[in-house]
């Protein structure tokens, strides 16, 4: 084989870290290259967050023609055309790669469609997706490895070639009766999609209730939610064993509350977790220290136990959202250039779109107890924000917490329609260290889901002691 082919900056993995940071490299002049296997752009636009949100938004069109003479609209029929539905989120996905070769064109970074395997020092050799191979060496290199679904250890799960929400995401035919292991954020937005387009839906957690980081609150309106959506919620439930396949007949023999039952359906779903893509890569070759879960061992830079290596995004033990790989981005950036930006003390969003949505940051009240903190409490129900009362979206809540001997905020949490948006003033409120009462004292404009912050912050709060 020829000699390495030296690039200043060589990025494994074209995610939202990786692509960013190419860019922005390429563009300031530095000779750079991506290795990305499959996803141009990473699992973000191509089959993970963008399509998902995509499908969301389709069959929360479709609830509303069931709920169509509550806004006064009679429909003679609605049905849900699963090929229209994918039609539509493969339209959205082509248009997002096309302006990511437009990117890559722009800045000059080179796209390498290939498999990576590290040989030795800040060296790989690429087998090419279209036959052939090169061997490229870094000057500085970037690990964006990403993670896949975890599959569990169970008997006759694997032979069931169960869907994870890559298959899901792209399924042209509605399920029948879709079961869900797993009641996590995939797990129960997915679920919540497929009933609304008409499929019956039965969603297994292992953990005593979903959302097992949540507080207990926010758990069981989302359990009340999903009652009402028709959804059969089990909790403390674990699978013992699978038959059969999915795409055709499923069952499922599971242990809970009530003892041992049997659980028949005809697809199924695994949205349990996530593991690192850092085996088969060769990083033992590169002096790449994973961890005791298989995630890359960073400082908070970063940086890796290989001199010039960095890994940023899920693969680097980083909370699983786009919006956390992009700072991870901006972290490694800053320190390339002169910075000092560190993973310590963000401050990380928390949102899961189902509908409504539901959205937090900073600490929970589980989490407070954890600590051992007092801290006050404000809440107040979502139908008190006259928002919803126009769109006709009453359901959920809202509260904060704020510290027990000052006015700082320590967390907020909302259930409800554009909870996520909601957030981003008290998110930025708490990067100002801003007092709640000058949240409070803000003009917000009427009828807008933010004015509800007004009438939160009207209130007393409770003394909740440690």
């Amino acid at each position: 084989m020829p000699a390495a082919e030296t690039y200043d900056i060589l990025v494994i993995g074209s995610g939202e870290s990786g692509k960013y940071l190419a860019w922005t490299m390429a563009s300031a002049g530095h000779r750079t290259a991506v290795v990305e296997r499959k996803l141009i752009g990473g699992s973000c636009p191509n089959i993970a967050c963008l399509p998902s949100k995509n499908i969301i938004q389709s069959a929360k069109v479709r609830s509303y023609t069931r709920r169509a003479a509550e806004f006064g609209v009679d429909l003679e029929s609605a049905t849900t055309n699963m090929k229209g539905v994918q039609a539509r989120k493969r339209k959205m996905v082509d248009g997002l790669i096309d302006v990511h070769l437009g990117r890559y064109q722009a800045s000059g970074a080179e796209l390498i469609m290939g498999e990576a395997r590290f040989t030795g020092d800040r060296t790989v050799d690429v087998e090419l997706n279209d036959g052939g191979r090169r061997q490229l060496r870094g000057e500085r290199v970037f690990l964006n490895l990403g993670t896949h679904a975890t599959i569990p250890d169970v008997p006759g799960l694997s032979a069931a070639r169960p869907m994870t929400h890559v298959e899901l995401l792209d399924l042209d035919r509605l399920p029948e009766h879709l079961i869900v292991l797993g009641g996590g954020y995939i797990g129960l937005e997915l679920a919540q999609a497929m009933r609304r387009f008409g499929a019956q839906v039965t969603v297994i957690e292992a953990g005593r209730q979903p959302l097992g980081n949540e507080d207990e609150d926010v758990s069981a309106a989302l359990v009340d939610l999903f009652a009402d959506e028709g959804i059969a919620l089990h909790q403390k439930t674990r699978v013992r064993s699978v038959e059969g396949g999915s795409g055709r007949s499923v069952r499922l023999v599971t242990e809970g509350p009530g003892g041992e039952h049997a659980i028949e359906g005809t697809d199924l779903l695994v949205a349990v977790g996530r593991t690192p893509n850092t085996s088969g890569i060769g990083l033992d070759a590169a002096g790449v220290r994973l961890t005791e879960t298989g995630y890359i061992d960073v400082d908070p830079h970063l940086a890796t136990s290989a001199p010039g290596v960095w890994a940023m995004g899920d693969c680097a033990g980083s909370p699983q959202f786009t919006h956390v790989a992009f700072d991870d981005f901006r972290i490694v950036h800053d320190n390339l250039t002169g910075g000092t930006r560190s993973t310590a003390g963000r401050l990380i969003p928390f949102c899961m779109f189902t509908d409504p949505e539901l959205a937090r940051v900073g600490l929970n009240e589980t989490e407070a107890r954890r600590l051992g903190l007092s801290y006050r409490l404000l809440t107040m129900p979502m139908a008190a924000v006259l928002r919803t009362r126009t769109i006709a979206e009453p359901r959920g809540f809202m509260k904060m917490l704020i510290a027990a001997d000052s006015d700082e905020i320590l967390g907020f949490t909302a259930f409800g329609a554009e909870a996520t948006e909601l957030l981003a003033a008290v998110q930025t409120a708490m990067l100002g260290r801003m007092p709640y009462t000058a949240v409070g004292g803000a003009i917000y404009t009427h009828p807008a889901m933010s004015e509800g912050l007004t009438f939160l912050l009207r209130n007393t709060p409770v003394l909740v002691s440690a």
